[in-house]
């Protein structure tokens, strides 16, 4: 059996498409139906690694979590990492093609299109329903001819498309308008419904531009959806970082988390589960002056670390940090983060920039090697060496692993993890490294503020530092599978229930 499709379309970027392919996913698993996702392209540097040591995107393995499936790299074939200067990596499958320029990679969009269509159809052999997610706007002009993410992939599926608009920004209407209009007639006729996002006030006082819409237009409002507070979802769209740079700094009986928002910065949804912690305050800064008074500063992972570790050093950040931690003030890097604070990077084979050696912060005695072969796991660890980070030798954690850099340490540092399984395989590796008097601790694995226990023990630390009592009852923080539901709820509530199951023929 094939399954039966619906794509969810936007009048731009950051609309909310993420999040409503999100939502469909989990409210048709709760219809009894057999879910999965699809994008065929996406452009994030938030990525999540499959079962199978595969890369995707970030969103599409939490869609697959919605729907209570696997993550698979057929639900994200093509995925971009960014590395600046209109260039990016392009992982195909999971595993990366190579790097090419924004030019060259239009050259070869064509090329993928059988990729995309045997994804998708593989996907649909397994599944009842495949929801896919579209990228941008449709209305590209200048790149429609090479489309290979909007209305070729709704064609490819035949599926009825949900275009959505986000009325918090103000023009939702001319965006609706406006983009039905650039398209072609075949493609006009894919818009199924309009989904009305992040709307906040009295419906009522929006009834008369709903009925004008459905009048000009001839496609139907499905639903308004409200605008959520505190969404404990990942992002993927690092537009999302602009918002949390007016967030106050903690109070008197709480600790602060200082992020530096690197310009390449990538996996910053792994700090996610810290801002829903009570008590704790994350920011993501951009200037030296607001690290000052954080309880923990957090060097996080880039996609190209040599260029933000020059950014760094320009942004007065680097001395910064070298100077806080002569005052024993805690630092931690994750990544590319834990490379830039060892001593040098060498990149012999010129894979994130012209320079073949970096000077890193010195912070930890452990050096960079850029090879040619990514690393991508799904891993379990035990820690090594306790830290400020999880004091219990030997305690067990989960995270995962994509970084091409391998870490080598200097004699006398300790590893942070030791790392016991990879991709469900036995393994007997260690990872990272902490300075010899504990303030400096590096590490090379992502995911670990999804483990409670670190983030208990973290928080446990940062407030005995500061002098504050500890918290011996904290409040459970909300589940991914709680707030799955909640978005299902909240668009159950909300559209055309009727409307929304004829699409996909129930």
């Amino acid at each position: 059996m094939t399954a039966r499709t619906i794509m969810v379309q936007g009048t731009a970027s950051s609309v909310g498409k993420s999040i409503v392919t999100t939502a469909l996913c989990r409210l048709f698993v709760q219809e009894g139906l057999r879910v999965a996702p699809f994008k065929s392209q996406n452009m994030a540097l938030n990525a999540f690694v499959t079962p199978d040591g595969g890369e995707i995107g970030r969103a599409q393995a939490v869609q697959a979590v919605a729907a209570r499936v696997t993550p698979s790299v057929d639900m994200n074939p093509i995925l971009l990492k960014p590395e600046g200067d209109s260039r990016s990596q392009v992982v195909v499958l999971g595993k990366p093609l190579g790097s090419l320029s924004a030019f060259d990679y239009q050259v070869k969009k064509p090329e993928l299109r059988e990729v995309i269509a045997g994804s998708l159809s593989r996907l649909r052999a397994d599944h009842d329903v495949v929801v896919i997610e579209g990228a941008g706007s449709p209305a590209e002009v200048n790149l429609k001819p090479r489309d290979i993410v909007n209305m070729f992939v709704a064609e490819l599926a035949e599926a009825p498309v949900l275009l959505v608009g986000d009325i918090d920004r103000g023009g939702v209407f001319a965006a609706f308008v406006g983009t039905l209009e650039l398209l072609e007639p075949h493609e006009r006729a894919r818009i199924a419904a309009f989904v009305v996002n992040k709307f906040r006030g009295d419906i009522r006082l929006l009834e008369s531009g709903l009925e004008f819409l459905e009048q000009r237009t001839g496609v139907p409002v499905l639903g308004v959806l409200p605008y959520l507070q505190r969404l404990q979802i990942a992002d993927e769209d690092s537009v999302s970082l602009d918002e949390r740079r007016a967030r106050k700094r903690a109070g008197p009986d709480e600790i602060e988390i200082a992020v530096v928002r690197l310009p390449r910065i990538s996996n910053f949804d792994e700090f996610q589960p810290l801002e829903h912690e009570p008590s704790v305050v994350v920011r993501f800064v951009e200037q030296a002056r607001e690290l000052e008074g954080a309880d923990l500063v957090v060097l996080p992972g880039t996609k190209s670390t040599l260029a933000d570790l020059a950014w760094l050093r320009q942004a007065g950040l680097a001395r910064a940090i070298q100077e806080r931690a002569a005052r024993g003030e805690l630092v931690l890097g994750v990544c590319g983060g834990c490379q830039m604070l060892g001593t040098k990077i060498f990149d012999p084979h010129r894979i994130e920039s012209e320079l073949e050696l970096g000077e890193g912060l010195g912070l930890l005695g452990v050096e960079t090697e850029f090879g040619l072969e990514k690393q991508t796991t799904q891993l379990r660890a035990r820690v090594d060496a306790p830290t400020f980070l999880l004091s219990d030798a030997g305690a067990p954690i989960t995270g995962y692993e994509i970084h091409m850099g391998r870490i080598s340490r200097a004699p006398g540092y300790q590893a942070a993890f030791s790392i016991t399984e990879r991709n469900g395989r036995e393994q007997a590796a260690l990872d990272g490294a902490r300075s010899a008097d504990g303030v400096v601790v590096g590490t090379m694995i992502h995911g670990l503020f999804e483990n409670a226990s670190v983030r208990r023990s973290l928080i446990a630390a940062l407030r005995g530092r500061k002098g504050l009592a500890p918290l011996h009852h904290l409040p459970a923080t909300a589940t991914g599978a709680d707030e799955f539901d909640r978005i299902a709820a909240v668009l159950r509530e909300n559209v055309d229930m009727k409307m929304l199951l004829g699409l996909i023929g129930r």
